[in-house]
């Protein structure tokens, strides 16, 4: 990790990444759809030096087959007051093999909405990036969206 002193911002090592990744199962994909960006929420599982997510055979499917894509997950440590971004790009190829299924189907791999989610993608990476810092309200970041105080930021 290299420190930023002018910004308090640490870049993470590519290692340090995955682990943060291990830690959490959620994500934001990014994709380009019809030429514009797009951001679809997802749940995901890390498979050696990749991850893993299902999805319909619908837009998501459509757009990460045919661009490269983005996954961003990030999270919060309230007692150190620091939150972290791990941004992975690259390609994501459709997973057939019955047995690299069941192998990702293990370990959690199950969608959380309801519905056909039987298109298993397999995003590997050509980059891995991530950043750490310190927040400057670290109470927000420990408040349920729906709390009232987050309306004076809106």
């Amino acid at each position: 990790m290299t420190p930023n002193p002018s910004t308090a911002v640490e870049r993470l090592a590519p290692d340090e990444c995955w682990d943060l990744l291990a830690q959490t199962n959620v994500g934001r994909l990014a994709v380009l759809v019809d030429g514009h960006p797009d951001i679809f929420p997802v749940n995901y599982v890390l498979d050696g030096d990749s991850i893993v997510f299902r999805t319909g055979a619908g837009t998501k499917f459509w757009s990460t087959l045919t661009t490269p894509c983005a996954l961003e997950s990030d999270g919060y440590w309230p007692l150190s007051g620091k939150a972290w971004s791990v941004v992975v790009r690259g390609q994501t190829h459709l997973v057939l093999d019955r047995q690299e299924r069941a192998d990702v189907d293990a370990v959690g791999l199950d969608p959380w909405q309801p519905g056909s989610k039987d298109c298993y993608l397999r995003l590997t990476p050509e980059t891995v990036t991530g950043r750490r810092f310190e927040t400057k309200r670290p109470d927000l970041w420990g408040t349920p969206l729906n709390d009232a105080r987050l309306d004076e930021f809106h």
